[in-house]
C-alpha cells in the first residue's frame, strides 16, 4: 500500500520536515509521481524509518545513520554505537564538572555575608592567570586576542582574579598597583584539558589569610579596604610573604548602592 507524505507522517509519528530530511540523506526513498511531483511511501519504508530513528535515539549522527541504512554491517553498527557512547560519556563528564562547579559557586555565594570583614585561614590551590588589565584599564596585547576568547568560553570555571603588583615596594603606601585577569585553578585546567599559552602566569598553592570585602561600584579598591586584615597579621607577628591576590565573587546591581564583593587573600 502507498501513502502520501502527510498520511505517512501521521501514521509513523514523524514530521513531514523530518521525512524530507531523511530523503535528502538517502535514508528513505519514496516513489515520485512525476505528473504531480507527489511522493509516496510504502509499508517497507517504515522499517528504514524506524531503524534510523533507533540509531538517532542513541545520538548517532544523521550522516552515519545514512551509511548504516545503506549497507552497514553489524560490526559497523557496533562501532558507531561505541563512538556515540564515548561522546556521551564525555558530555556526562563535562556536565558533572559543571554541576559540581555550580554547587561550589552557590556555596561560595551563600557564605558571603558570614565572611564579610571576617578573617579565616585558607589554602589556595595553584592557579593559572591571564593578565588582562593594568589597574582597571584593559590591555591591548596581541597575544590576548585568541586566548581570551578561549578562556571566556570556559566560564563559569574561569573567574576574575586580581594581583597586587608592587606590594613589596610600597607596603605602607595606599597607592597600590594591581591587575585583573581571567583565571583557572590548576585542577580545573587539567579537567578541561586546557593548554597553557604564552602570557599565562602561574600562581602556586599558598596559605593565606582570607576575607570578603564589599567595594563601591566604579571605585578602585585600596589598602584601606583590607587594612583590618593586615592589622590582624601584624598583631599575630606575621608578615606578608608573597603576592596579595583576590577574586571577584559577585557584582550587586542595586540602584541605591551598587557594589562588588571581593575575596582578598594575603599570603603569610
Amino acid at each position: 500500500m502507498r501513502y502520501s507524505i502527510g498520511e505517512f507522517a501521521t501514521i509513523t509519528g514523524v514530521s513531514t520536515d523530518t521525512l524530507r530530511l531523511y530523503e535528502k540523506q538517502d535514508i528513505i526513498r519514496p516513489l515520485k509521481d512525476h505528473s504531480n511531483n507527489y511522493r509516496y511511501y510504502n509499508d517497507l519504508d517504515v522499517r528504514s524509518l524506524l531503524m534510523s530513528r533507533w540509531y538517532r535515539s542513541m545520538q548517532i549522527p544523521l550522516c552515519d545513520v545514512s551509511e548504516l541504512i545503506n549497507g552497514g554491517t553489524s560490526h559497523q553498527v557496533m562501532d558507531k554505537i561505541e563512538e556515540s557512547k564515548l561522546n556521551l560519556e564525555e558530555q556526562i563528564r563535562k556536565s558533572t564538572l559543571l554541576l559540581n562547579k555550580m554547587n561550589e559557586i552557590q556555596a561560595e555565594l551563600g557564605q558571603i555575608e558570614e565572611r564579610l570583614q571576617k578573617c579565616q585561614i585558607k589554602q589556595l590551590p595553584g592557579r593559572y592567570r591571564l593578565k588582562q588589565t593594568n589597574q582597571n584599564r584593559l590591555l591591548k596585547e596581541s597575544f590576548l586576542k585568541g586566548v581570551v576568547n578561549e578562556w571566556m568560553e570556559m566560564l563559569p570555571f574561569t573567574f576574575f582574579c586580581f594581583r597586587i603588583e608592587n606590594w613589596n615596594e610600597t607596603p605602607d603606601n595606599d597607592m597600590i598597583e594591581y591587575s585583573w585577569g581571567v583565571t583557572l585553578t590548576e585542577e580545573d585546567l587539567m579537567n578541561l584539558n586546557v593548554g597553557i599559552s604564552d602570557g599565562v602566569e602561574y600562581l602556586p598553592p599558598v596559605r593565606c589569610l582570607s576575607s570578603v570585602i564589599r567595594t563601591p561600584a566604579q571605585e578602585n579598591f585600596s589598602v584601606n579596604s583590607f587594612r583590618f586584615m593586615l592589622d590582624k597579621l601584624a598583631a599575630r607577628g606575621h608578615k606578608v610573604t608573597g603576592n596579595i591576590t583576590g577574586k571577584l565573587l559577585l557584582n550587586e546591581y542595586i540602584q541605591e548602592d551598587p557594589g562588588s564583593y571581593l575575596e582578598i587573600n594575603i599570603p603569610f
